[in-house]
């Protein structure tokens, strides 16, 4: 299975399909906007500027799991992070990236890319999954790997 197999609900509430990124380089994160990495959406966003028109997709994925950091509906996220972080990247429903109610998608990232020791789960917000161009996952980002740090690996996978 690739990233491409699934199926995600936006921030809005429509759903999407991943395969309307077939082809693209993406990263994709958890997030949080009251999270001490929270600075971290400027970040995100200066790559995403930089490199979506040669093909990369960073993808946000709210998560409350960690210490309530996302307590917001869907709609007051996104006002958060235009507002308060100029966020103009896709940003998705909010979900859970662990548990038995995890979704799908980051089962999937979680199983292709295990964290420190082969450990399934994510610590906190800002984990990213990065993916070529072909939906395989091919690296995992702690919450401390700042979008600066990431960028080289990013500009390698757009290289064709």
């Amino acid at each position: 299975m690739s990233v491409y197999d699934y199926e995600v609900k936006t921030i809005r509430g429509e759903s999407k399909r991943l395969t309307d990124y077939e082809g693209h380089v993406m990263l994709i994160v958890n997030t949080a906007t009251k999270c001490g990495f929270a600075p971290q959406f400027k970040g995100l966003e200066e790559l995403h500027r930089s490199y979506k028109d040669k093909g990369l997709a960073v993808l946000g994925f709210p998560s409350n799991q960690f210490a309530n950091q996302e307590p917001g509906d869907n709609d007051e996220i996104a006002q958060a992070c235009e507002l308060n972080h100029g966020v103009t990247f896709p940003l998705f429903g909010k979900i859970d990236v662990n548990g038995a109610n995890a979704d799908p998608l980051f089962q999937h990232l979680t199983q292709e890319a295990p964290g420190i020791l082969g450990s399934k789960s994510i610590k906190w917000n800002f984990t990213k999954f990065l993916v070529d161009r072909d939906g395989r996952v091919v690296k995992r980002f702690g919450p401390k790997d700042t979008p600066a740090s990431i960028e080289p690996h990013v500009r390698k996978l757009l290289e064709y």
